[in-house]
């Protein structure tokens, strides 16, 4: 009923690492390393976000990805909607509950920005470093 796919989330954290970069364009295979996806996979989810006009393509030697927006204007819905089609479109036909389930899912990716994803990392990693 509600399908999304290791794409999105892959494509979350691609874009919070193109985030943290700044305007700075970031070669795929940058990207790829740092995040441990592989690069020609996130090659094709790239394509298909900067056809949907999330992202922009540089050329060159000095190439890459950056974001075509600012980070706090893309929210993690577009990202989501944009590889994996509506969310829970099968939820709007059952109802009840199952369209409950899926309103608040759509209200929470809407709500969420991927600069919000990119503080969450910024604190999860914080958190997790202890001093001696």
């Amino acid at each position: 009923m509600i399908s999304i796919t290791s794409k999105s989330r892959y494509a979350v954290v691609a874009m919070a690492e193109l985030a943290r970069s700044g305007e700075r364009p970031m070669p795929v295979k940058e990207l790829a390393e740092r995040r441990e996806i592989p690069d020609q996979f996130l090659e094709q989810l790239f394509s298909t976000l900067r056809r949907s006009g999330l992202l922009t393509s540089h050329r060159g030697s000095k190439g890459g990805y950056t974001l075509a927006r600012p980070a706090d204007q893309i929210t993690v819905l577009e990202v989501v909607q944009a590889l994996d089609g509506k969310v829970g479109q099968e939820a709007d036909e059952a109802g009840g509950i199952w369209l409950e389930g899926v309103t608040a899912l759509r209200k929470v990716f809407g709500e969420t920005t991927i600069a919000d994803v990119q503080v969450r990392e910024a604190e999860e990693a914080a958190a997790r470093m202890y001093f001696i």
